[in-house]
């Protein structure tokens, strides 16, 4: 896991020398044929990057992106008007019956189908109008890491090409300095927190928030933490009740209008008692665990989520756990 994690740098940059023109066809495509309405479709790990591909879409571009439950068309088969639409489909393996089938329901029926696969050659891959490969290389963790930054990346240019943005599509470019960097800062403290604990909140909003679910889920896979993630907007229409002391939160304050008041929030939990990491940038005085920053603040949570995972591999080991091989998990599932 920690050696996948730490090649991100090296696959994204492969990445960006790959599939240019295809990316800007697709841009140009939905450019010209805009759609009517647009879906994700994914699991696990893949649903978070496709949250943070939503993100990018509605904030930068106006349209409204909802993740589609895939059982309406695997289980209901649900009559939904495909034609026009957009839908998205992320995996790293592009095996699963649950992602493959929605694709090829949406494509069949007149939408404009999106895979972005790392396996080129996978019944997804095959299903979709327009294959957009990760690049991510063989991933042998079990934990996915490098597949999840790589679609990031992968989400953050189709937005860019979509909206034509070439100061976006710059930024970009410079992530994989980023990403290296990211992966040198030190997360010790966490690791004095969390080497104990048994449940933890990973907290982030907006922009930031696809990362705690992201974080939410390794604590889970590779620490054996009960982690919740929740939006820092969330917190306290409920789950503050369960703030005692010492409760451990991981607040993600990526840059943006989100982040001042995750700030506020993590000095209220402390005034409440609990033991708060805060992942801030270093010109915020309150952190405790330094985020590193990209070129532009919408992809501060590429870099974000590289650091966590450094920390996440050392965290598992220190538990005295192997975070190659979560217990009852597979690299590949398989749902209908």
């Amino acid at each position: 896991m920690l050696k996948e994690a730490c090649s991100s740098a090296e696959r994204v940059a492969y990445q960006l020398t790959q599939d240019r023109e295809r990316y800007v066809e697709l841009g140009a495509h939905l450019r010209a044929k805009p759609p009517t309405s647009v879906v994700t479709v994914a699991r696990g790990s893949s649903d978070h990057a496709a949250n943070y591909a939503a993100y990018l879409i509605m904030q930068r571009l106006g349209r409204i992106v909802a993740s589609l439950p895939m059982s309406l068309v695997t289980l209901n088969k649900a009559p939904l008007l495909a034609k026009d639409a957009l839908a998205i489909a992320i995996s790293q393996s592009g095996q699963s019956p649950d992602v493959v089938e929605p694709i090829s329901y949406f494509s069949q029926g007149g939408a404009t189908t999106v895979a972005l696969v790392n396996d080129a050659s996978s019944p997804l891959a095959q299903a979709a109008q327009w294959t957009m490969p990760l690049h991510a290389g063989p991933e042998l963790s079990v934990a996915a890491t490098k597949s999840f930054i790589t679609s990031l990346v992968a989400g953050a240019r189709l937005a860019g090409h979509w909206q034509n943005d070439a100061a976006f599509l710059d930024a970009i470019e410079q992530l994989p300095e980023a990403l290296t960097a990211a992966t040198q800062l030190d997360w010790s403290p966490a690791l004095e927190v969390l080497t104990p604990a048994q449940r933890i909140m990973v907290v982030g909003r907006g922009i930031s928030f696809p990362v705690a679910l992201e974080s939410a889920l390794k604590f889970k896979e590779t620490s054996v933490i009960q982690a919740e993630a929740f939006s820092g907007a969330e917190i306290k229409h409920g789950p503050m009740a369960l703030i005692h002391d010492g409760y451990p939160l991981l607040i993600f304050a990526t840059r943006g209008p989100a982040q001042d008041g995750l700030i506020k929030l993590a000095e209220e939990m402390r005034g409440r008692g609990a033991n708060v990491l805060l992942a801030a940038p270093d010109n915020i005085k309150e952190r405790n665990l330094t985020l590193p920053v990209a070129a532009t603040p919408d992809l501060d949570p590429i870099v974000a989520i590289q650091a966590f995972y450094v920390m996440a591999a050392h965290l598992s080991v220190a538990r005295g756990l192997d975070p190659d091989k979560p217990r009852h998990l597979s690299k590949v599932t398989k749902t209908n």
